[in-house]
């Protein structure tokens, strides 16, 4: 078995039930959306200067995401690709934001990141497990990609 296979098997046992699925469907690409604006947050010094405030890509979070990108590849290069084009609209959603000017990015991510955690959590009550993070780290990595491997199958991509 693949490891991709072994993880997001591992990641579905703890979720079942189908509130929890649903909760999860919202939840985990709001978390993923407000720590990339959260890293994006971080002024990047030299970098925007070279860059010009106008470029969505220049911050830490892109360095963040390359590396998570790392990672992905080393299990799935399709799941990957996927990953890096929901990376990218995060990206530009919090670009976007942050040119708003009703509320920093960083204030505005960090609500995101708080009430989508309370999500989750309710939805693993309802389900009676506990997060698969609280047992191995790597899974706070697995649920965008447990997300995007369902999304593979409906559209008949193979991961």
């Amino acid at each position: 078995m693949r490891k991709i296979d072994a993880l997001l098997s591992e990641y579905g046992e703890s979720h079942k039930n189908a509130t929890n699925k649903t909760i999860h469907w919202v939840c985990v690409p709001l978390i993923f959306f407000s720590i990339v604006a959260l890293i994006a947050s971080i002024p990047a010094g030299p970098l925007e200067k070279m860059a010009g405030e106008n470029d969505a890509f220049t911050n830490w979070a892109t360095i963040v995401l390359l590396l998570a990108t790392v990672y992905y590849v080393s299990l799935s290069i399709p799941l990957a690709i996927g990953l890096v084009l929901f990376a990218v609209g995060c990206l530009q959603v919090a670009f976007f934001i942050s040119r708003l000017n009703i509320l920093p990015l960083w204030q505005a991510a960090l609500i995101i990141f708080v009430l989508a955690w309370i999500g989750q959590f309710y939805g693993h009550k309802i389900e009676g497990k506990k997060p698969s993070f609280l047992k191995d780290i790597q899974f706070l990595l697995i649920g965008p990609a447990w997300l995007m491997h369902f999304i593979y199958k409906k559209i008949r991509i193979p991961y």
